[in-house]
């Protein structure tokens, strides 16, 4: 367990200055905001009351306002350490029993939205498993369009089409609370259909190198059922996926406020976002604590999986690798797909996204408007295409950030596993919060606020794959005949792992512009009269049954980020490092031993280099 936890004591050091740093960060945040946190308190308590001096004073004097943060600190933490998280400041009531039980609501739905994400998995990778258990897959090229349109759905929009669809209009199930198991059924499914189409999407790219593997040949030689070769190689694939599904487990108890505020969900997420808003510290620090604790339990579990799950072969270094040479990706459908959103924003450039023409209020597609027009009577199309420069332009740019820092600090596990499990308990609204209380709100709070926690998926991933990449036979090899660390660094470990998290990079694209959207939807991000796509979408929303049009044609813009981000992750590689030539003349710089040749037909299977004993028998 403790080397599990990434080191032992030091390890366990970083972490508590992780959270400790957090907590304290979480508790600075009325006096980062330069607000009267009596008067925020006032107004959660009361709207209608007036702020008047004799008022504040009374609050400030009751919740100790003047003792200053590290004073309130000491207080909250010396009453946690005896089981009492203290009293809401807003409500007046105990604060641990009700983040116990916001916790339970998330973790309920947490556990339905991963039954849906399960059998999305199996759906993304059922054709994957049926080819490579009969060893027909070939140069089968991954799919990637239904991926990427349910990738790319905004959870919110999901939520909000689901509950006004199924739960209003048809009346098949509960739209609004939480009283049993058919209130579960519509929030579950908006949360677990694009985490499980990306957890999909990442196994999909592992099963054809486990198909690959001399087991697999020599199982399918052998006449083992289908069936069971399918389940061997899941359970091959399923170690390098472990740790982003703890991340997506933290990311759905924690992180699922827009879908929590629409299906009227009391859960964490929600219950966290409200005390953020309020300036609630014991209720906002409790919850956050509660959090990282799960994140902290989550990453664990799962690096105790993983080592399960692989067993002695990742001590003893005789893993085959996972990374095979990829079939040419397709470059038609990028190109469409590229093409189609150029197309849009190309077409929609020339028109004005702010002009105002209250007499054509929420018009269907015409050729005047051929996106229609929301409710103020502005074009849609005009609104997409501007919001695209923005949207588009900021998500390339936070993708990009997360990929480099999720390369580097992947490669220091020890540095970035505790980092990982801190930062992935915060969801990104909190993360906005805290960020515009001590930046400001600007353009770009939002995309600083995604960011801090974008590269924790890369990280997590990038550790994962160098971890199982490092136990190959192959690598062991290369070691043996004198390659250095440098040498396996640049030849052997980045052309394995950088290619997989690159594509999961691309995989994560539309959802880092869903994240910036989401911040949009909630308040946290542009303001109006800007063209976000997250602004349409949180601005036309009350509007989807009266004019579909308004949310329809920004969610599709999404799914076609989506689609171009998931069809162009296929061509991703890495290209090989060359090999530098010995110089005529010099001292000679260390030695570049060449690695173990593969055979063409198995490209996961060493030629077993000849000793110098066997050469003189020969």
């Amino acid at each position: 367990m403790r080397s599990l936890a990434g080191g032992g004591a030091p390890a366990l050091l970083w972490r508590t200055v992780l959270v400790a740093a957090l907590v304290c960060g979480v508790g600075l945040l009325p006096w980062l905001s330069r607000t009267d946190p009596a008067l925020t308190v006032l107004r959660a308590r009361s709207a209608d009351r007036d702020p008047d001096p004799e008022t504040l004073r009374a609050i400030r004097d009751g919740l100790g306002l003047d003792d200053g943060p590290l004073a309130l600190l000491g207080r909250w933490l010396g009453g946690l350490l005896h089981g009492d998280a203290g009293t809401s400041w807003v409500s007046g009531s105990q604060v641990l029993p009700g983040v116990v039980q916001a916790l339970g609501a998330s973790l309920l739905l947490m556990a339905g939205a991963l039954v849906v994400a399960a059998g999305t998995v199996a759906a993304v990778c059922a054709r994957t498993l049926r080819l490579g258990a009969r060893g027909r897959l070939g140069a089968r090229r991954p799919g990637g369009t239904a991926t990427a349109v349910l990738a790319a759905l905004p959870e919110f929009l999901v939520a909000a089409v689901l509950a006004s669809v199924i739960g209003v209009q048809l009346g098949w199930l509960p739209a609004l609370g939480w009283y049993g198991p058919q209130w579960m059924v519509l929030p579950s499914l908006a949360l677990g259909l694009p985490a499980g189409a990306v957890l999909g999407r990442m196994l999909d790219d592992l099963l054809p190198g486990a198909f690959g593997e001399p087991w697999a040949m020599a199982a399918a030689a052998r006449g083992v059922p289908s069936r069971s070769v399918a389940r061997q190689a899941v359970r091959r694939c399923v170690p390098g996926l472990l740790p982003n599904l703890a991340l997506f487990v933290v990311g759905l108890t924690g992180g699922s406020v827009a879908v929590e505020q629409i299906f009227d969900i009391p859960g964490l997420g929600r219950l966290t976002l409200q005390a953020a808003l309020a300036q609630d510290l014991p209720v906002l620090q409790t919850g956050t604590l509660a959090l990282v604790l799960l994140a902290a339990t989550a990453g664990l579990l799962a690096r105790l999986a993983a080592r399960l799950l692989i067993g002695p072969a990742l001590r003893d270094g005789a893993l085959q690798s996972l990374h095979r040479p990829r079939p040419p990706a397709p470059r038609a459908l990028p190109l469409l797909y590229g093409g189609l959103l150029a197309a849009v924003i190309g077409f929609g450039l020339s028109r004005d996204p702010l002009a105002l023409d209250t007499l054509a209020r929420l018009r269907a597609p015409s050729l005047e408007h051929p996106f229609g027009t929301d409710a103020l009577g502005r074009d849609v199309l005009a609104r997409i295409s501007h919001g695209a420069l923005t949207t588009l332009g900021t998500a390339l740019a936070v993708s990009a950030a997360a990929l480099v820092a999720g390369l580097l600090l992947g490669l220091l596990p020890r540095v970035s596993g505790p980092l990982v499990d801190t930062l992935s308990a915060v969801p990104p609204v909190l993360a906005g919060l805290l960020l515009t209380g001590a930046m400001g709100s600007g353009p770009w709070t939002p995309a600083f606020a995604v960011a801090v926690v974008a590269w924790c998926p890369l990280a997590a991933h990038t550790s994962s794959l160098l971890r199982q990449e490092r136990a190959t036979t192959h690598l062991t090899a290369t070691r043996a005949l004198g390659a250095g660390r440098w040498y396996l660094l640049r030849h052997e470990l980045l052309p394995a792992v950088a290619p997989p998290v690159a594509r999961h990079a691309l995989l994560r694209l539309p959802g880092i512009a869903l994240g910036l959207a989401a911040l949009g939807f909630l308040g946290l991000g542009a303001q109006p009269p800007a063209p976000d796509w997250g602004l349409l979408l949180a601005e036309n929303q009350p509007y989807a049954e009266r004019a579909p049009w308004a949310v329809l044609f920004p969610a599709a813009a999404l799914a076609l980020l989506g689609a171009l981000a998931v069809t162009a992750a296929g061509g991703v590689r890495l290209p090989r490092w060359p090999t530098r030539p010995a110089g005529p003349a010099g001292p000679p710089a260390d030695p570049v031993v060449p690695a173990p040749r593969r055979r063409p037909d198995h490209p996961d299977a060493l030629l077993t280099p000849v000793s110098a004993s066997q050469t003189e028998e020969r």
